[in-house]
């Protein structure tokens, strides 16, 4: 059986990982899929939690976050097609302002 700790390094090292792309990255892309990468960092550290514990709460609540991180996805990427067709670039530098 792995230790919870392992996973709790994992989940810490993935979600530093997806902070460190949000903050340095340009491209709205990549920033998109950074805050996934954290998202899923909270969902191994409550999968691990609700093993430790012997609860399905954390497991109930990670399906929940899951389904919150699709709409998510469906939303974010047709704002990043719209702005894709509008700006013909999607450089976060260049979105500084969203004038209509």
């Amino acid at each position: 059986m792995v230790p919870v700790s392992y996973y709790l390094t994992l989940s810490a090292v993935l979600f530093t990982i997806g902070a460190l792309g949000v903050l340095i990255r340009r491209n709205a892309l990549i920033i998109f899929m950074s805050v996934e990468l954290m998202l899923n960092a909270a969902n191994v550290a409550f999968v691990a939690f609700a093993s430790v514990y012997e609860v399905l709460s954390g497991q109930i609540f990670v399906f929940f976050v899951m389904t919150v991180a699709a709409a998510e996805v469906a939303v974010g990427l047709a704002l990043i097609v719209a702005i894709f067709r509008t700006k013909h670039s999607i450089d976060v530098d260049q979105l500084n302002n969203l004038k209509g």
